[in-house]
């Protein structure tokens, strides 16, 4: 397909608009004489269209007064069309060179780079570096030692254990991995807080001090499990009456220090979600078909000249996206050059009759995506409740719904603390 766009584009093409009362016949002969037409549609009447490469245009002649039929020129594309074009403007074609001769010089340069990878290392540092290793914007990049600049900046930077530079057009992109620090030790002491509010439905402990039973509600950031766990001696053991000096330093001696552990173990919980959405019972609004035209061109000041693709848009509605691209200034001249790519998506309007029952059942499942999205991977979904709710006087043609959400979920989380 690509092969056959480019050599009618490279031999020219045009849309005809064929009118007869024989227009089978018009075609079944052009198609037995070897003639290819592409893109044929049947326009309203006695007319149709058809796509014909530029060198099939004499031998239609003669199928067409054979056929009783006449056609006309609808739309021209192509090289021949465009040197036709250009030959009339020679300013426009030698721009146009100078355009390309200048396009080409500049892209044997460097003109943009990008650093990837950082997270504790700043992007100014890496670039200060590869500014130090030689690597700068107006670098010629047929001449560029990427393995050299790569070890430099390694030099640079001790807390870089690799650096990758990969050039891509007139941009370098410096790609780094830092040196990764070793992961906090086990043997730092930490609790095992809640991670968000719950009632407590299982607790397993492993190591640590339990503050929390099943039944219990909590709140987040409540301590749950403690690496702190206290003198094994129990208040009861204690006695009530007054004791000596040398009592209280006996009962401190055979009581002990708290112990300072890395807590570990996991407290379920139950959780409740809540989430509301709408929907509505007739939906009207536009939508895309997916049917897209492209239109490639360059612009010169305030005049823009269509290189490739169609002149007139054969959509009745449709939306534009626009990729501008602007030559990089070259010693504070900047040039009043752009390339535009122009993208149309054709759209239709649309009517969607759900009733209630569809709508219900769509706001549903939009609440149930918001729901979805804040569960954790461990959450086992318990209970699902849905109320209707009234979408009040402001439109009758909405519908909304409440959803909860009850699940059963591993709510721990660990907290590093520096003992007192």
């Amino acid at each position: 397909m690509f092969l056959f766009k480019l050599l009618s584009f490279l031999i020219g093409h045009v849309s005809l608009v064929v009118r007869g009362e024989s227009l089978e016949k018009f075609i079944n002969m052009a198609v037995s004489r070897g003639i290819y037409l592409w893109d044929i549609t049947r326009l309203e009447g006695d007319r149709v269209r058809v796509k014909v490469r530029l060198s099939a245009i004499n031998p239609l002649r003669h199928i067409a007064r054979q056929t009783g039929s006449r056609f006309y020129f609808q739309e021209r594309a192509g090289m021949p069309f465009l040197a036709a074009r250009l030959k009339r403007r020679k300013m426009l074609l030698a721009g146009a060179i100078i355009f390309v001769v200048s396009l080409y010089s500049l892209t044997s340069f460097i003109w943009f780079i990008e650093v990837t990878g950082t997270s504790k290392i700043s992007n100014e540092a890496v670039l200060r570096a590869a500014k130090n290793a030689g690597l700068k914007r107006g670098v010629l990049k047929w001449n560029l030692d990427t393995a050299e600049f790569e070890r430099d900046i390694r030099e640079q930077l001790p807390e870089i254990s690799w650096t990758g530079i990969e050039i891509k057009g007139t941009k370098a992109i410096i790609e780094i991995v830092e040196k990764k620090l070793p992961e906090t030790s086990e043997n730092q002491p930490a609790h095992i807080v809640a991670s968000k509010e719950g009632l407590v439905k299982e607790v397993l402990v492993l190591v640590g001090n339990p503050l929390v039973k099943e039944g219990d509600t909590v709140f987040a950031g409540q301590i749950l499990i403690s690496g702190v766990i206290p003198p094994t001696l129990k208040e009861k053991e204690i006695p009530e009456q007054p004791l000596s000096s040398e009592q209280k330093e006996l009962l401190e001696k055979e009581s002990g220090e708290p112990k300072i552990v890395h807590a570990k173990g996991t407290v379920r919980a139950r959780v409740w979600y809540e989430s509301s959405a709408e929907a509505a019972i007739i939906e009207q609004g536009q939508k895309a078909t997916g049917k897209t035209v492209s239109r490639f061109g360059i612009k010169i000041g305030a005049k823009e000249i269509i290189l490739m693709g169609k002149q007139k848009i054969p959509f009745k509605q449709y939306k534009v996206s626009s990729r501008v691209k602007k030559l990089p200034s070259w010693r504070n001249i900047n040039l009043p050059v752009e390339i535009v790519t122009l993208k149309y998506f054709e759209i239709v309007d649309f009517k969607e009759e759900r009733g209630r029952a569809g709508a219900k059942i769509l706001a549903e499942r939009r609440a149930m995506e918001k729901i979805v999205k804040q569960l954790p991977a461990n959450a086992v979904m318990q209970k699902r409740k849905v109320e209707e709710a009234s979408a009040g006087s402001r439109d009758k043609n909405l519908v909304r719904v409440n959803v909860s959400v009850e699940t059963l979920e591993d709510i721990s989380e660990k907290r590093t603390f520096k003992p007192e």
